[in-house]
């Protein structure tokens, strides 16, 4: 969870600071991508919570990272769309690819999450 928050905010350091992640520059793209912050936060403040609660043995953990991986879920449906609906995937670039693993990242690791954790939530202290 941990290593997911900070490739969270490496990510978007990149977009912002370098671009090197960003697939393309038209306003359609970057209108879209600009929109992401705020809930890509939210997710990983949520992720960050979730393995600190967990590291302690908090029964907290579970509700909390299963907001944190219901939100990666939603987050990575919406730019999965995106870039089906722009041909984006046909144009596999080396921004394109990383933006490919951060799709699959979000639609096999955020559902991992939500039933680890519900599969541990007898263990853990209230």
């Amino acid at each position: 969870m941990l290593v997911v928050a900070a490739g969270t905010v490496a990510y978007w350091l990149a977009y912002f600071a370098a671009g090197v992640v960003q697939t393309a520059q038209d306003a359609v793209y970057t209108g879209f991508e600009n929109a992401f912050p705020l809930a890509d936060g939210y997710m990983t403040a949520a992720y960050v919570a979730a393995a600190i609660l967990l590291l302690r043995g908090h029964v907290l953990a579970v509700p909390v990272g299963i907001a944190a991986g219901s939100a990666m879920v939603f987050l990575g449906a919406m730019d999965t769309l995106f870039n089906l609906e722009h041909g984006k995937y046909a144009d596999m670039t080396a921004e394109m690819a990383i933006e490919t693993a951060i799709n699959v990242a979000c639609v096999t690791f955020g559902p991992a999450t939500m039933v680890r954790l519900w599969r541990i939530r007898g263990r853990l202290a209230g």
